[in-house]
Order: C-alpha cells, then sequence, then structure tokens
C-alpha cells in the first residue's frame, strides 16, 4: 500500500474516534436549556469528522488518483522533499500555541502569519506584515465583537 493511502488509514482511525467522541460523549454534559437549540457545541465537530472520514475513504479507495498522472510519494527519497519548512512550520505552530495567552492574540497571531509565509519563502516584507495584520485583526473582531468570545488582544503589560 502506498505512503497516502497509510496515512489516510491512520487519520481514518483518528477521526472515527473524534467522530465518536462527537456524537457519543460530548452532549452528555449538555445543560437542559441547551438540549433545544438547533445548533450545539457537538454540531462542528460532528460534520468535520463525517467530512474527514469521507475524505479518508475516498483516497483509501483511490478514487483520487487519475490514470493519466500516477505521482507516488517516494519514501526513499524523503531528504529531496522541503522537510525543513515543514518541521519549522511545526515548530512555529508549537511556539504561537504557547505564545498566544501570554503574548495576546494580535502579536503572536501576526508574528505566526507573518514568519510562516516567511519560512515557506515569500520576501515582499511589507505585503507580508500587511496582510498577516489585516487579517489577524478581521478575525480577532470577528471573535471578539460578533461572536461575543472575549480573547486577551495585548499583553498584561500593555493592558490586555
Amino acid at each position: 500500500m502506498a505512503l497516502d493511502r497509510w496515512i489516510a488509514l491512520i487519520l481514518l482511525c483518528i477521526c472515527l474516534t473524534y467522530g465518536y467522541t462527537a456524537w457519543f460523549t460530548m452532549d452528555a454534559g449538555l445543560a437542559p436549556f441547551m438540549m433545544r437549540n438547533p445548533i450545539w457545541p457537538s454540531t462542528f465537530p460532528k460534520v468535520l469528522s463525517i467530512m474527514a472520514i469521507i475524505a479518508c475513504l475516498v483516497i483509501l479507495s483511490g478514487v483520487e488518483k487519475s490514470e493519466e498522472t500516477e505521482s507516488e510519494i517516494d519514501y526513499r527519497r524523503l531528504h529531496e522533499y522541503k522537510l525543513g519548512q515543514a518541521v519549522l512550520l511545526l515548530v512555529l505552530m508549537v511556539a504561537y500555541a504557547l505564545c498566544l495567552r501570554p503574548v495576546g492574540f494580535i502579536i503572536s497571531t501576526t508574528s505566526f502569519l507573518f514568519l510562516g509565509s516567511l519560512i515557506l519563502g515569500e520576501r515582499k516584507w511589507i505585503l507580508m506584515f500587511s496582510v498577516a495584520f489585516i487579517a489577524t485583526m478581521i478575525v480577532w473582531y470577528l471573535v471578539q465583537q460578533v461572536l461575543g468570545i472575549y480573547m486577551r488582544p495585548l499583553p498584561g503589560i500593555f493592558g490586555g
């Protein structure tokens, strides 16, 4: 079996566990007044698990592969792929998760987007920072003002 199918099989197991949790265990602790709501906290995880299971099954069945272009991942030549960028992005994601509360949403998210685009090879500094800052402010506004979920925008020393 090809590497992409092995990865799809592993992801399928994870998605089945995630789906089981979303369908059978998340709603057990809901307050009685929330049981009448049309959308529960488990609605998005349920939809996400179904979509992920379908995607994994498509990959496992090989439906997405076209006959004319068979491009397999050659695990013997992994050193030729850009693993450095992938590892740096994973380290950046962990650093972002750890810095989100102490540094604040705006600074950490803008830095994450800016450094992520830098790792991926973009070199237009002003454009990178502008896009990262505008995207961060739009997400912060939507979550903070529209959804009403408080996210610390700045570090505590700046009044966040």
